[in-house]
């Protein structure tokens, strides 16, 4: 209780002590702060010109100053709370030099003050004496939407707001809206156009101007538009035309930029038409600027600083000039040259170590634009393409302090074209200009050959003095540059710090530029001139200075970048502007001391106001502009002194540690903290550790980097490996220092936004620290392996003398009597330090805080990892210079192969500590560890450690484990490789512990990182034993089958095992599963024929090292087998496609047995290039045993075939039903005896010989019978020499046996078969994880289903019986499963057989019969899983609680009338649902074949009978009247029948019986019969009341009449299928009874004849309709 009580106490104590504000006027030693006293701390504040507005933590505004729109008699001294926005939690404030603003929490804006202008956004009053909510509505989006505000700026006399969505929305009057409009004042809020697409992060407003701060968006899209198009018109900026031989690239475009404004009354717009300049389009996007219509700036000078030529427009031109005085102009820009002239020569007088000042860079402000941290890289080689193209690859000036390498651009003889710079902290491609380039991941690296090019070798530009603009054409990089290599490292550096930093936007960004409109008289908008600008123009010097604020006074402007620097333009009348004898039209730096890091910044009327770093922590206060001194006799201060450059408050030592300063008029705020349990305090230091970490990297980078990556001759000194290196150095470095830059601008906002330990960088995104410090300590480490910073001393001798004094001075080192090239490494080696200060000062912040609050324990956990950091790269380095002392003293033969910049020393048996065991009596071994191999070297010559010859086992497949002492009685280790297994002897118990627990400890290591960056964890990794089983490369070279083989994948114990792939060097590739070495189970394979020079492909399973199971093979010569194969080869069932590679119009497909590679056993061969189908027996390839052709010509032959040949008793149908049975040879050739029966009865009986259709000899009878015994010849065969139907596709079956676990079908164990399915499905599940777009949702969630086994116990009853059908029907949609695959397969065969030339009426028989084949083999499957069902066409007792839909569905079509009642269970019954509907279109085709002829009769008289209306239809069938409909119901109403009417009686039982021709089972057929009687029985008791039952006689003629109403085609072949697969048990009773029905009315109607039966017929069918409406009455 008592500590809870402290901890209030504090926490009101703290409240006091923070968020306070000072206010004081001026400069003078004499001035004093004046504390604003408020019960609440202060969050924000805003000034206006005389008053000024407070924000509480709580979310209160006060209002304190002169405030005349509040009308009151006395205005108040001290602030006073706004009561109107009570209820409302405001979160910020902003202050015009009349009017206010708050925003709410919920983005709504209130404005309030002065009006006249329309700056509060409220129509019909000058005043506004309270807050007033502004509506703002994005008209464009659809539907409207409220705009969401997040930031509002005030000026003088308008207003911006900034959205959640990064757009400005304006309003007011005057240009410095930005708005395209010249009516004003603008009282509604209007979106600035000019800015749509950009992301606006800040927004300022001057008096008469306005700022905005954007950040470069990284989409692609915009690069693309920025890059071709003017950002300001849309036009294309460059165009290429082709020639013969080059190509020619013009970028003459012209864009209107700005115009003078003439003075004009208030709230009125311009007096005259805005006149538009043609001005020279210099950049990609936004490079404009404005000058006298006929002036040109070169690109290598713009506006406003050395060279101005005139050149010819291509425009209709002005004769007047907009600028007023076109000779000023010219005057002004000759002084700044003159004066630029003067210090270039000073700078090259002090010698080549000295760069150029501040004031050189900005009269270069092109070269600005690439930035102060760009950097200069070399190449090594010039292709021609190079030489033809002149790009910019400009150095930076500024900061730097390093010789202008602009003019020597040549390295090694080439030309030297810094393709990558490094800018605001990041390594991208020069290929932009501007601001675009550093907001994108990489520029697209598109050559020439986008375009319509011709030649690449000649590329021509056509205004040569323009080349420096050419770095914002992506396109005229020339492709294969030698830097193309380097690029890719850089390409990834890019990726990884946007990746980190800027995509996640987890701190903020550096990618910014400024951009300015409005009133320029005073040059604060910062473009080089005096003219104002209508829309937002971009400044382009400040384009990659990462610039994190802006503020903007009366007239002028000011910017603060992340290096603590604040660049002013605009007004300096007093001093404001902090700097001396510079121009004011562009930004220049503020003069600061030497040491002082400003981060804060404000901007009054007169004045500037800076907050920085000092000496200690504590922050100062520097203040340049108007003195400000009060007379006694005024009530308003007057001046008559300013200062030029900043001068120190000295009071501000007194009032605390500030974090945020405001100006306004000549007010100045500071709002500070007081050291409360030295938590603000520790986040000060913090705070200025961090800015002066990140000034000192841009140092190294600037100072150190840049002149040593220009340097001519560096790529010679370091190679080409070292140099790669050393930029991956730089690239790593200037990442780091680009993190080290966005963490201390979010220190910054760390202090001004709450102070909440959650948000500080350093403990939220903990990570991205530690990587980028992790990726940085790798490539320094790599280098100084390699020895890198030996070969770099040279170069930064000759860069910075012999001693290195700069590298001195930047480094700040205090060890002494270090060597030059020690220096050097403690150079790159001490950002690593600054782990430590983060680590310390993280600790010293945790003992602000109690133990057990989350604050804490967050710290501490940050704590943690930056201390583990920090040992880690301690260790890292330590391994690193061991590793290059160890190279340096190493000797061996072709051992230059094993120093590679990654690899580091672990430990080396140089003391024999380690022999390898059975070796030589001369030999002698070394064993030496790195981090990623194990090297044996071998010699003769130990002691000198000279070797000659070594072996290298990579780590990651070597496996080692101890011998047992006590069993071998050795010190060994058993070290065991893909291709070797050794043992070596240790000297010691002791040592051989030791390298047992290294080489573990590294293997572990390279498994747990992986090679090459890929990530591969081990489930070893926690106890430090690798895994057995592991994931690995590796490249074979001893012989054997996989010799020069290298294999990527799963390994266990040495061997592969598991998923990989393996390629060979001859192309051969194998992707799949191993077991023990071997391939084993699926994979894909690849190998090269030289024959065909093709490729041969294997898609399937395999077995101890062969293809064995079900496969896909694609074989060189176009043939394609997809089946079963067995040791390489074909068996089993399987289908062959040959012919022209294998396409859908192949010569011959053959589908069926195999039999060790050869065909053998029943099977169906298409040969398309014959005609010709054959269905039968086969051995050795050769058709041999019962078989029957069809040829195209509709010839059918049967009989029994031996090589090849039909030979013996056949039979030989012809198309017209000619049949002949008799002897045959080979090729079809009747030879022998034999029977010729014609179509008409006439026969021919004797001997024949010769071919059919080539002429017949024939000795013999012919016999032609009497008509009264003429009989006609039977179309169909009676199949005594065809394959039983029994015997057809065992090897399917055999195949489905076998995946099910049995041997011989039927016998097995059924747990087992369910085993093995569910195996199946969930390893096709979880092979969905890697490939989710092979498997739809849909299918997973049927997978998943098929997993659970229905179960059931006792016998089956109705219920489980129900289940079992819903999990057939799942199983054989799914080909995964054995029954799904079985029935897909089945349907394929069943198709190929009676498809196409097997489409025969010959084979309708042998259709059905095969049908019921499939049905009587599934059905043994079934049994077999589910041993409970009882035989075919067995009974199950029907259960009471079966009622559902299906169940229902089932009893109705399978109830049995017997007196055992109950379900039949039959094969037809249960399978039939799901195996008919795939094989009914060949099926029925073979029944419309076979009942040609009687459905064109039908079909005629049905044409023929329905011409007349019902009534008298139904009087020729013979309907009594009484059945006559008299009136039928439509829509609601009746519909009198008259003789006329057609098509309307009984219609909805006509209806019903149509579906039969939609249904598949012959029980769905018969179920709607049983409809079509019911619909019949309802309109008729409907006419004679519900009692009348049925009779023969009156049944028959309406439902013939139903009958020839529907019109159904082919329902005599709809009849016959009923028949033929309609189950016994359903021929009788109700069903049997309406099939019967339709027979006889298809009859009928196929012969046109009355509807009469014969008197048995009728009787039997009397008993039936008796029987069935006794049901229906029942």
């Amino acid at each position: 209780m008592l500590m809870e009580e402290q901890s209030s106490s504090r926490e009101e104590e703290g409240s006091r002590e923070k968020g306070v504000l000072y206010r004081w006027q001026g400069y003078s030693s004499s001035v004093t702060s004046e504390r604003l006293g408020l019960s609440r701390p202060v969050l924000h504040a805003a000034l206006g010109a005389f008053h000024g507005l407070l924000l509480t933590e709580d979310g209160c505004v006060y209002s304190f100053g002169e405030q005349p729109w509040k009308r009151v008699s006395c205005q108040p001294v001290s602030p006073v709370l706004e009561s109107s926005l009570g209820g409302q939690h405001v979160i910020s404030v902003s202050a015009g030099s009349y009017h206010c603003s708050a925003i709410t929490e919920n983005g709504l804006v209130h404005m309030w003050g002065e009006n006249s202008y329309g700056q509060c956004g409220i129509s019909g009053t000058d005043h506004l004496p309270y807050p007033t909510p502004v509506s703002m509505v994005d008209d464009e989006s659809h539907p409207p939407q409220l705009v969401q505000i997040q930031n509002v700026a005030c000026g003088a006399q308008h207003t911006l707001a900034l959205s959640g969505k990064h757009e400005v929305w304006a309003w007011g009057s005057g240009c410095q809206l930005g708005l395209v409009t010249n009516v004003f004042p603008v009282w509604k809020p209007q979106k600035v156009e000019h800015l749509v697409g950009r992301h606006v992060v800040q927004i300022a407003c001057g008096g008469f101007h306005s700022l905005a701060l954007v950040q470069f968006l990284p989409s692609p899209e915009a690069c693309h538009q920025f890059q071709d198009r003017c950002g300001q018109c849309k036009q294309t900026l460059y165009t290429m035309t082709d020639k013969d031989d080059h190509v020619i690239i013009s970028d003459d475009h012209f864009c209107p930029l700005g115009v003078e404004l003439a003075d004009s009354k208030q709230g009125s717009g311009p007096s005259f038409p805005a006149q538009m300049l043609q001005t020279k389009h210099s950049t990609s996007d936004c490079q404009e600027s404005l000058l006298p219509e006929n002036v040109y700036v070169s690109s290598e000078n713009p506006v406003g600083v050395t060279e101005i030529r005139r050149v010819p427009l291509r425009r209709a031109k002005s004769k007047n000039t907009a600028y007023p005085d076109e000779q000023a102009l010219k005057d002004y820009l000759k002084r700044i040259s003159d004066q630029t002239l003067a210090e270039k020569a000073e700078a090259a007088s002090v010698g080549g170590s000295r760069g150029p000042s501040r004031q050189t860079s900005l009269t270069r402000p092109f070269r600005s634009d690439l930035g102060d941290e760009s950097i200069m890289l070399p190449t090594d080689d010039v292709t021609p393409a190079a030489k033809q193209v002149k790009l910019s690859h400009l150095l930076p000036v500024g900061d730097s302090s390093y010789k202008d390498f602009s003019q020597d651009s040549s390295v090694d003889g080439g030309v030297c074209i810094s393709d990558l710079v490094i800018s605001n902290g990041c390594l991208f491609e020069s290929c932009k200009e501007g601001g675009e380039a550093a907001g994108l991941d990489l520029c697209p690296t598109d050559t020439l050959q986008s375009k319509k090019s011709i030649s690449l070798n000649d590329i021509f530009v056509e205004d040569s003095g323009a080349h420096d603009r050419r770095s914002s054409l992506p396109s005229i990089l020339y492709p294969g540059a030698p830097s193309d290599s380097h690029q890719i490292i850089y390409a990834r550096t890019v990726a990884d710090t946007r990746a980190t930093s800027e995509h996640k936007n987890v701190l903020p960004s550096l990618y910014t530029e400024v951009w300015s409109w409005g009133r320029g008289q005073e040059g604060q908008l910062g473009h080089g001139d005096h003219l104002p600008r209508l829309q937002p123009l971009c400044i382009k010097s400040l384009s990659k200075k990462e610039v994190v604020k802006i503020t903007a006074g009366e007239n002028h402007s000011l910017a603060l970048t992340a290096q603590c620097q604040v660049y002013s333009w605009g007004s300096d009348k007093f001093g404001q502007l902090g700097r001396m004898n510079t121009p004011n039209t562009v930004p220049n730096l503020t003069k600061v001391s030497d040491g002082i890091r400003v981060w804060d910044m404000a901007a009054g009327h007169t004045h500037t106001l800076l907050l920085a770093d000092g000496d200690c922590y504590q922050p100062i206060l520097y203040y340049t502009g108007e003195q400000v001194m009060w007379n006694a006799e005024s009530s308003h201060p007057f001046s008559d002194t300013y200062t030029q450059t900043p001068t120190l408050l000295p009071f501000c030592r007194e009032i605390g540690y500030i974090s945020q300063v405001f100006s306004g008029g000549l007010n100045c705020l500071a709002l500070a903290d007081q050291n409360a349990m030295g938590f603000i305090a520790t986040v000060h230091e913090l705070a200025s550790a961090e800015r002066k970490f990140y000034c000192t990297l841009c140092k190294v980078k600037s100072q150190i980097l840049a002149p040593l990556l220009g340097w001519a001759n560096l790529a010679s000194c370091l190679g080409q490996s070292s140099m790669l290196l050393f930029q991956e150095v730089a690239g790593s470095f200037s990442k780091l220092c680009h993190l080290t830059g966005q963490n201390s601008t979010s220190l910054t906002n760390f202090l001004q936004r709450g102070k909440v330990i959650k948000t500080l960088a350093l403990i939220k995104n903990t990570y991205v620290f530690i990587d980028t410090y992790k990726e940085y300590s790798d490539p320094v480490g790599n280098f100084l392996v390699m020895g890198g910073f030996q070969l770099l001393l040279k170069p930064s001798q000759e860069c910075f003398g012999k001693k290195l004094e700069l590298i001195h001075t930047v480094t700040e080192t205090m060890e002494k009597n270090l060597s030059p090239c020690e220096l050097l490494v403690t150079l790159f080696y001490s950002p690593l330090q600054h782990l430590h200060g983060y680590n310390r000062i993280l600790l010293k912040l945790a003992n602000c805080f109690d133990v057990r609050t989350e604050e804490y324990q967050w710290i501490q956990d940050g704590c943690s990892k930056y201390e583990a950091l920090a040992r880690l790269l301690s260790k890292q380095r330590k391994d690193a210079e061991s590793t290059f002392n160890f190279w340096t003293n190493f000797r061996g033969k072709n051992t230059e192969s094993l120093c590679k910049p990654s690899r580091r020393l672990i430990c080396e048996s140089s003391n024999k500590c380690l022999t390898l065991q059975n070796a030589g009596r001369f030999s002698a071994s070394w064993f030496i560890l790195f981090n990623d191999v194990l090297v044996h070297v071998q010699g003769t010559i130990p002691s000198k450690k000279f070797f000659s010859s070594h072996f290298v086992y990579p780590l990651a497949t070597l496996w080692v484990e101890p011998i047992s002492e006590e069993r071998e009685g050795i010190l060994g280790l058993k070290m065991t490789t893909p291709e070797d297994s050794f043992v070596v002897l240790a000297s010691s118990p002791v040592e051989k512990g030791m390298w047992l627990r290294a080489i573990n400890k590294a293997t572990d290591d390279v498994l747990t990182a992986g090679l090459n960056g890929k990530i591969c964890v081990s489930r070893g990794s926690q106890t430090g034993q690798p895994p057995v089983s592991r994931t690995a490369s590796y490249s074979f070279i001893k012989e054997g089958r996989l010799k020069d083989a290298s294999y990527d994948g799963r390994w266990l114990s040495g061997k592969p095992h598991g998923k990989g792939i393996v390629k060979w060097p001859d192309g051969t590739v194998y992707f799949g599963t191993f077991k023990n070495g071997l391939e084993d189970g699926f994979g894909d394979y690849m190998m090269p024929n030289s024959t065909f020079n093709k490729f041969e492909r294997y898609q399937g399973h395999w077995k101890e090292g062969k293809i064995n199971g079900f496969g896909t093979y694609w074989y060189a010569s176009g043939e394609v087998y997809e089946g079963s194969f067995r040791e390489n080869l074909r068996h089993g069932h399987g289908m062959l496609r040959s012919g022209k590679m294998a396409s859908p119009s192949s010569s011959s497909v053959f589908v069926g047995q195999w039999v060790q590679g050869r065909r053998t056993g029943y099977g169906v061969c298409d040969d398309f290039s014959r005609g010709e189908k054959y269905m039968g027996m086969w051995l050795d390839d050769q058709r041999h045993g019962d078989g029957l052709v069809i040829t195209q010509f509709e010839l059918y032959y049967e009989g029994s075939f031996c090589n090849n040949k039909m030979m013996g008793n056949g039979t030989l149908l012809c198309y017209d039903d000619t049949v002949f049975k008799g002897e045959f040879s080979g090729d079809w050739t009747l030879c022998g005896k034999g029977v010729l029966s014609l179509p008409n009865g006439d026969s021919l009986d004797g001997i024949f010989d010769g071919r059919w259709g080539t002429g017949l000899r024939v000795a013999g009878i012919f016999t032609k019978p009497f008509e009264t015994f003429r009989t006609e010849t039977n179309s169909l065969v009676d199949g005594c020499h065809s394959v039983p139907a029994e015997e057809k596709w065992n090897a399917l079956f055999e195949e489905c046996w076998s995946r099910l676990g049995c041997e011989t079908p039927g016998q097995g164990v059924y747990e087992k078969a369910w085993e093995n399915i569910a195996i199946s499905l969930t390893a096709r599940r979880r092979k969905q994880k890697d490939h989710p777009e092979e498997l739809s949702q849909f299918h997973d969630k049927m997978l998943e289903s098929l997993e659970v086994i229905p179960k059931h116990v006792g016998p089956v009853t109705a219920d489980s019986y129900n289940n079992i059908r819903r999990y057939l029907m799942k199983a054989c949609d799914t080909p995964l499963h054995p029954l799904g695959w079985l029935m897909e397969t089945l349907v394929t065969v069943y198709r190929m057989t009676y498809v196409g030339v097997g489409s025969s009426r010959r084979l309708l028989q042998q259709a059905v019969d095969e049908l019921h084949s499939y049905l009587t083999r599934i059905f043994q499957l079934v049994r077999f899983l589910f041993p409970g069902l009882p035989e075919d066409s067995g009974y199950i007792l029907d259960s009471l609680s079966s009622s559902d839909e299906f169940t229902d569905s089932l009893n109705s079509s399978t109830h049995s009338e017997t007196p055992q009642q109950g379900l039949i269970v039959c094969s037809s019954n249960l399978l039939l649902p799901v195996l008919l509907p795939r094989l009914y279109p060949p099926l029925f085709t073979l029944y419309t074949l076979e009942k040609e002829r009687e459905e064109e009769v039908y079909w005629s008289c049905v044409l023929r009978l329905n011409k007349p209306p019902d009534l008298a239809v139904l009087a020729f069938l013979g309907v009594q009247q009484r059945f006559w409909p008299v009136s039928l119901s439509v829509l609601g109403g009746t519909k009198e029948v008259l003789p006329s009417t057609k098509d309307a009686c009984f219609a909805t039982a006509v209806e019903t019986l149509q579906q039969i021709s939609t249904a598949f089972t012959p029980s769905e057929k018969l179920q709607v019969l049983r409809l079509t009687f019911e619909e019949l029985t309802q309109d008729v008791q409907a006419l004679l009341g519900q009692e009348f039952l049925w009779c023969m006689d009156d049944l028959f003629p309406i439902f013939l009449y139903v009958v020839l109403r529907a019109r159904i085609r082919n329902l005599g072949s709809e009849v016959s299928l009923i028949e033929d697969l309609t189950d016994c048990s359903l021929q009788l009773g109700q069903l049997g009874f309406m099939l019967t029905t339709l027979k006889v009315r298809n009859c009928h109607v196929s012969y046109n004849s009355t509807p009469s039966v014969s008197p048995m017929l009728k009787m039997r069918m009397k008993n039936l309709i008796n029987l069935f409406c006794y049901k229906k009455h029942d």
